[in-house]
This record gives C-alpha cells, structure tokens and sequence, in this order.
C-alpha cells in the first residue's frame, strides 16, 4: 500500500512511523516507572515527602519472590527504611547544604564512613551456595600467582606493625580474594579482624594499609560466624575503611596546598 494514501498525506508509511513513536515514549514511560521503584517517594533533607517527584508517577507495587527461600520483597512500598538519629548536622538552613558529622564519623557511620543496611546474610551464588568463604576451610583453593600475604606483618598508615595476616577470605564463583584476615597483635592474640583487599597493599614483606591507623583497628566491625562473611557485615567493614580514608587523620579533611 506504499504510496496509497489514506487521507491526505497520510499513508502506511506515515503510520509505521507514528506507531514507533507511539510505542518508544511507551517504552520510556515503563522503563522510568520501573527504575523508580527503589529510592521513591524523593525526600527533603529532612527526611519529609519533597514537593517535586518529577514528572512520572510512582509506580504500583510488585512483590519479587526471591531466590533460595529468603522470602519476598514489595516495591516501592516495601523498601527497607533508611538509618535514623544520623550523628549529623547541617551546616546551613539552605536547603542542600552540607551535613557535618557530630561525633566520630568512623564509629557513627556517617559521611563517606556511611554504611546501607543490607540484608544481614551471606551472598549467594547461583546455586545457594555461600560465595565468599576463608581459604583455610577450602583445600582444594591456593595461591597461584603473585605474593602469598599469609604471614605476613600488617602495616597500618601510621607506621605501626599492628598483627599478621593469618587468612584470605575467597569469592569462590570469581576466584578472587575479597578480605584478609588479620591477628590485631604482633605475638598472635586471637583478635581477629577482616580488611578488604582494595584496600591492603600486599608487598615483599608485609602488607601496607594506609586507610586508617593503628588505633582504629580494634574498632573494625566484627563479624558473627567464623566461616562467613553477611551482606551487611561486608557493607561495614567497606565503609569503616572507607571513612578512614578521610577521617582517620584530621590532617586528610585539610586542602593540600
């Protein structure tokens, strides 16, 4: 029916085109519904329901069945809640202006030593199978390349030998090392601790961590079981070596002239 017009200059190919239009801005319209359905209704800084949540509505809810009998999740309506009573104050009445910790931000969690709560589980792999797990427990899994940090003295970033690495903790789907875990004592005390692996500077005869000193080590977070490492606890442990980054020293929060 090309060149057959329907009415006016209206013909099939006018249609084709129309249609595609049609059907792109629905396509939009369902993909930006859907990617809201974490995150909304926005919020103010004070935590109230914003004025302006743009110019797509939020979508209805839809219950996810989620994998390995860990239940069901509602979005948006059902989203976990986000932490409350933040040791945190702003800086102006101007909306958007910075908060300033009150506290110590590495222990309060706030700033870039904010942590989310997760799910307090381990990860899974496809198989339900616990996907980071200490290489002691696997005898099949050993080091094939580069320096082997077992044993090794722990250098924290102001110089001090604060334990030895006594494991490495393995995401075994990826074979990658995640965590090391550390003995918070030169002679060997039992104090064990983990330290992420992007963060640890493994070298010829010790492994350097300059994020946060030697007075901070005690107070990384703990973890519950000794053969697994949970959603939650990994987000803590990121965000206290990530806080360290800037807190750790007063010097680090300073312009560099």
């Amino acid at each position: 029916m090309l060149g057959n017009n329907f009415f006016g200059n209206f013909d099939l190919a006018s249609a084709a085109i129309w249609l595609f239009y049609l059907f792109f801005a629905l396509l939009v319209y369902y993909l930006q519904t859907e990617n809201m359905r974490e995150g909304y209704p926005l919020e103010d800084d004070d935590g109230n329901v914003a004025p302006n949540q743009g110019p797509f509505p939020v979508p209805s809810d839809k219950t996810f069945h989620l994998p390995h009998g860990r239940g069901d999740v509602t979005v948006p309506s059902g989203q976990r809640g986000d932490r409350a009573d933040l040791a945190l104050e702003r800086t102006s009445v101007a909306a958007g202006s910075p908060y300033m910790p009150t506290g110590d931000p590495m222990v309060d969690g706030v700033g870039p030593a904010a942590w989310a709560p997760r799910n307090d589980h381990p990860e899974l792999d496809a198989h339900g199978h616990v996907k980071i797990k200490p290489m002691s427990a696997m005898p099949d899994f050993h080091v094939s390349a580069g320096t082997d940090p077992r044993g090794k003295a722990v250098v924290s970033g102001d110089g001090e030998v604060i334990g030895r690495v006594t494991d490495m903790w393995v995401d075994v789907p990826e074979q990658m090392v995640r965590f090391l875990t550390i003995d918070v004592n030169p002679e060997g005390s039992g104090k064990l601790r983990l330290i992420p692996m992007n963060f640890a500077k493994i070298k010829k005869n010790r492994v350097d961590v300059r994020s946060i000193y030697s007075d901070h080590f005690d107070g990384i977070p703990t973890i519950a079981s000794a053969d697994q490492v949970t959603l939650l606890e990994e987000e803590k442990i990121m965000a206290y070596f990530g806080g360290g980054t800037l807190y750790a020293d007063a010097r680090r929060a300073e312009p560099v002239v």
